[in-house]
């Protein structure tokens, strides 16, 4: 007696659904990712996604905290080696570890058992970035601002480079507070729309030009620092370097990045960073400014600054265009913060180009 032959159904093979999507959509899918410790792991898990990866339009650098690097060694922006003079040019020896974190460890999929990054021994942005052959808008963020202020003093600024500084909003104030619920605040006698004449004694002047100078020269080094960058990217379209304490945001669009490709960068005499070209500045003050969302700002400062006509490289906005980068500077009660002190008196300021 013959045993019974088993019949077997052959195995039913698993669609990979992923597989059938268009690498034009699955561009998009990375584009919304945008983080690029993400698109370092999506970069190892398959061939596909290993020669998609470097093609996504949006990315997002984070950087952790950085570490100042010793010795002469090229550091990670390809700055020159003299060691910073000054609290903002430690920028310029910067090494950015953590943001390579994902990459460090990981090998090429194609079996060939090397890194998928190997220039990351520098533990530098612009060559991690360097992977990314169609980066059009480029996000960075710093740990933290550069300008140290105490505690309770608001400080926040917005620049617009090209090869040079183009426009530069800063907006200030002694302290920020919450406004009592319930609680009316009474007018100063001396706010009458003008400066206060205690305001030239007590120091408050000098406070305003510090906040000033100090924003610009964290703006200019920011500048200064990206150039590598911008240099590697020819089909960059927007960069913005912020911190995550939304102290300082230095932004370019597609126009300032071509400007700065075809001119040649103006470096300071006495530290790596941007030269600051001469300006005019419009001040304006407001002793106390009640805000949206139960906040009140005293000490209110606005300052907008662009560089005068013998300081600059080229055309400048016209009246209309500066206003509306100062309007759309910042957002929230800050923005209402703006459009108030927009409608104070305006006093005249110059600087020269430092």
């Amino acid at each position: 007696m013959h045993p019974k032959a088993r019949i077997h159904a052959d195995p039913v093979r698993e669609v990979d659904h992923f597989d059938c999507l268009p690498d034009s959509l699955v561009l998009l899918i990375l584009n919304k990712v945008e983080d690029v410790r993400s698109l370092g792991r999506c970069y190892a898990v398959s061939k596909r996604l290993c020669g998609l990866v470097p093609l996504v339009h949006d990315v997002y650098v984070k950087i952790d905290r950085v570490v100042a690097v010793d010795g002469d060694a090229e550091d990670t922006l390809n700055l020159s080696s003299p060691k910073p003079r000054n609290i903002f040019s430690h920028f310029l020896k910067l090494m950015l570890l953590t943001i390579i974190k994902p990459f460090h460890s990981m090998r090429n999929p194609n079996g060939t058992g090397r890194p998928l990054f190997p220039q990351l021994s520098q533990h530098s942005p612009a060559q991690v970035l360097r992977n990314f052959t169609h980066v059009r808008n480029l996000r960075i963020e710093l740990p933290s601002g550069d300008v140290g202020t105490e505690e309770g003093v608001l400080l926040k600024w917005r620049a617009e480079y090209g090869s040079t500084l183009q426009n530069c909003v800063i907006l200030g104030g002694t302290r920020v507070d919450r406004k009592p619920v319930g609680g009316e605040h009474e007018p100063s006698l001396e706010d009458n729309g003008s400066m206060p004449e205690s305001f030239y004694t007590n120091g408050g002047l000098k406070l305003r030009v510090v906040w000033t100078i100090s924003s610009l020269i964290a703006a200019s080094t920011r500048h200064y620092l990206l150039r590598s960058i911008i240099n590697d990217h020819p089909t960059l379209r927007s960069l913005v370097l912020t911190d995550a304490d939304g102290q300082g945001t230095l932004c370019m669009g597609a126009e300032q990045l071509k400007e700065f490709r075809e001119n040649q960068l103006s470096a300071s005499a006495c530290s790596n960073r941007t030269q600051v070209p001469a300006c005019n500045m419009k001040l304006k003050y407001a002793p106390y400014l009640e805000l949206p969302g139960g906040m009140a700002l005293q000490g209110a400062t606005l300052v907008a600054i662009k560089p005068s006509p013998e300081g600059s490289n080229g055309g400048h906005p016209n009246r209309k265009e500066a206003d509306g980068f100062v309007f759309g500077a910042f957002d929230g009660p800050f923005k209402a913060a703006v459009k108030a002190l927009m409608k104070r008196r305006t006093y005249l300021l110059e600087m020269n180009g430092f």
